[in-house]
């Protein structure tokens, strides 16, 4: 991020403005919205800027802008239209201290102006870095259908009414009184006017007081393989909402940017073989959090149902009559098999799939080796990276051949994927030239189809 978004009061600030042209008088019709004091210097300004400056809007100084004229100011910007009178204008602004915008050349402008929708007080800013202003278009024309032409008119009544709110506990109670009047009784009556937008946030609040406090609930989420494209609706919803999110080592940081920025998260990852978070401790954290009223978002990497200890915090839960549902997500072996074109079950060559864990608490895990060597059978091997010497040995042991196709997938629907096509004669081999260090999937019995590469090529088409 090169431009830090913020709001920044300008009521009663100076903003002054050089160019009588096109350029600056497309930048005076945004800034004529605001509650500034406009001065725009231009020995010739066109006729929108005469009748502005009739009308008292804003004071046009009929002169090119000269040492002192920008003292004080909040902002400047340059429409000059012209290289060097833009370079000229934009230095007097900054040895006056006062941040400069020169329209068109981002590379010279301390700040720029996003594309806004308007529904005053409520202001949508989109910027694209300069990089894209069609598609900040894009996402403005959208913008401005979903939003109500009354967005503001709420917006206003809400801001008088929020001394009143603080009759609420601090947190969820307010946050759901809000919610129920902005997506619920707001818009019910938004055509009445202000009138009967008061009276509704009245009706509202002293329902809201008279409701029973309510209890905390555990949402058991899962965060998908890692791409935030693959996550659920209802998932997104439900970090959308949580007070506290207690997550796991691997989901992915660009997942956790989509929790409220106001909800507390904390780190319970386990490491293979290394720092581990107790599963007790988890469990005390979910129960205790959501004893004390929050919305706890329990945020599990793929799907909280395949070797996420769903079960032993579920009966934490129940323990201590704590309510919970659970969010399925996209298990890494779905992610990570449609990543090289293939898919876990096909007739003729296995009617079932076994989900295996390479390791558990105790170590290396042990199965039943005998069945995984039979013709056509498939295994997606969770957690199997530093036991793939013990897999090797104990399915060749069993009577595997060696030639049998092995794939390993890291990091599967994430930018950093890599796949190594293996057999199991030559997997820790492979697995220590490719120095694997993120999480892994290994897939006995599938090798990539011919037409993955197309894929891939495909996928960094779309990451591009």
């Amino acid at each position: 991020m090169k431009h830090f978004p913020v709001f920044l009061s300008i009521k009663g600030q100076r903003i002054v403005v050089s160019g009588g042209g096109e350029a600056a008088v497309a930048k005076l019709r945004l800034l004529l919205k605001t509650e500034a004091s406009l001065d725009v210097y231009a020995p010739d300004a066109s006729q929108d800027i005469q009748t502005w400056a009739t009308d008292n809007r804003l004071t046009w100084h009929p002169r090119a802008l000269a040492q002192g004229d920008v003292d004080g100011a909040a902002l400047f910007y340059a429409a000059d239209e012209d290289q060097t009178e833009d370079a000229r204008t934009s230095s007097l602004a900054r040895d006056a201290g006062v941040l400069v915008n020169i329209v068109d050349n981002l590379h010279d402008s301390q700040f720029i102006t996003p594309a806004i929708v308007d529904r005053d007080p409520v202001t949508v800013a989109i910027g694209t870095e300069g990089a894209a202003p069609v598609l900040a278009r894009a996402i403005k024309a959208d913008l401005e259908e979903r939003l109500s032409p009354n967005l503001g008119m709420l917006a206003r009544v809400g801001k008088t009414f929020r001394k009143a709110a603080e009759a609420l506990p601090w947190g969820r109670a307010r946050r759901d009184f809000w919610a129920d009047y902005y997506f619920k009784s707001g818009p019910r009556v938004e055509t009445k006017g202000e009138i009967a937008a008061e009276q509704a946030l009245d009706e509202l609040l002293f329902a809201h007081l008279a409701a029973e406090k309510q209890s905390g609930h555990v949402a058991f989420v899962g965060a998908g393989p890692g791409d935030p494209e693959l996550l659920t609706l209802k998932a997104r919803k439900a970090l959308d909402t949580a007070d506290v999110v207690i997550y796991d080592r691997l989901v992915a940081p660009e997942i956790l940017e989509l929790a409220r920025r106001e909800a507390q998260l904390i780190d319970a990852g386990k490491t293979p073989f290394g720092q581990q978070t107790p599963q007790n401790a988890i469990n005390d954290l979910i129960v205790t959090h959501a004893q004390k009223g929050a919305l706890v978002v329990r945020l599990k990497s793929g799907d909280p149902t395949v070797f996420g200890r769903l079960d032993e915090e579920i009966e934490a839960c129940d323990a201590h009559a704590v309510t919970w549902h659970v969010v399925p997500g996209i298990t890494a072996a779905s992610a990570a098999v449609a990543s090289i074109g293939q898919s876990l079950t096909k007739r003729g060559r296995n009617s079932g799939v076994r989900f295996l864990t390479g390791h558990d608490v105790a170590g290396f895990a042990d199965h039943d080796w005998r069945d995984l060597v039979k013709p056509g059978e498939v295994a997606a091997i969770y957690m199997g990276k530093k036991a793939a010497r013990f897999i090797q040995g104990r399915l060749i042991m069993h009577g595997a051949d060696g030639t049998t196709a092995v794939t390993v997938i890291e990091n599967a629907s994430r930018p950093n994927q890599r796949v190594v096509a293996s057999t199991l004669a030559t997997l820790p081999a492979d697995l220590a030239d490719a120095a694997l260090d993120g999480p892994a999937l290994t897939f006995v019995g599938l090798t990539p189809r011919a037409a993955s590469a197309a894929l891939t090529k495909f996928q960094q088409q779309e990451q591009a």
